[in-house]
């Protein structure tokens, strides 16, 4: 696989976008991270360059999502998934890549990028492509701790400061952290409900390797040391901490 070639076009691809908006800086970055995550956590699991491709290639869709949108939430404009899905495989973005990938090798990284950000994987789909959905997504979520660590929340979330530390966390979400489940995007109402629910993710994720990475990390304690103005989302995220530790075995 012609890896440089690939680096090479993608950003060509995203030098179409401004570089100086903060939010498509995070996501040049947030790519290439997802695609050393991908290659790392498929290791003994599945093709690395593949992985990696995936990695490369599954938020190719946000830059258009904030060029139109001006935002990452999806329920405020689009699946970024889906679109970034559409503009390869449907409006002929793939071919910008030098690639020569077999029939089986496109089935499945159209498979990844459309189902990385969704709630469940549909039924159906073969084993390598739940092989390559699991590493990319597990990938995804580890950097998007880092990216809550990072970048400040009222970048991610478009919300003000004083708005995001007066925030609740609503019961809907709670209720998930307490069922060790990820959140549907049509619960979060608050911009803490985005915090809360993305420290969710790590009850997702799929592979040891990918666990380990995030406790290596720290990035999840980090996001637990959330700074509130609102006393019950203060006391919400301590009682996380405290769960966690103990979902954790420390």
């Amino acid at each position: 696989m012609d890896k440089n070639g690939i680096m090479k076009a993608f950003d060509g691809y995203v030098s179409g976008y401004n570089a100086a908006d903060p939010k498509i800086k995070l996501k040049i970055d947030h790519t290439y991270r997802v695609a050393a995550l991908c290659r790392q956590i498929a290791d003994g699991l599945a093709d690395p360059d593949l992985a990696w491709l995936c990695g490369m290639l599954h938020d190719i869709g946000r830059f258009e999502q904030v060029r139109r949108w001006g935002t990452f939430v999806d329920a405020a404009s689009v699946d970024h998934a889906a679109l970034g899905a559409d503009l390869l495989f449907e409006e002929g973005l793939l071919a910008r890549f030098p690639l020569d990938l077999t029939a089986e090798a496109r089935r499945i990284l159209e498979t990844a990028i459309r189902c990385h950000s969704a709630y469940r994987l549909p039924e159906g789909l073969s084993e390598p492509e739940t092989t390559y959905c699991h590493i990319l997504r597990d990938a995804d979520k580890i950097d998007i701790f880092r990216v809550n660590c990072e970048t400040p929340l009222e970048d991610i979330y478009n919300v003000t400061r004083e708005a995001l530390r007066a925030s609740p966390v609503s019961e809907a979400v709670k209720d998930c952290f307490r069922r060790r489940t990820a959140v549907l995007r049509a619960l979060k109402k608050t911009p803490a409900d985005y915090v809360a629910a993305h420290l969710c993710l790590v009850f997702e994720l799929v592979y040891p390797a990918s666990r380990s990475i995030v406790r290596e990390q720290g990035y999840v304690d980090r996001m637990l040391a959330f700074e509130s103005d609102n006393p019950d989302t203060r006391r919400w995220f301590e009682a996380m901490r405290a769960d966690l530790d103990a979902w954790w075995g420390r």
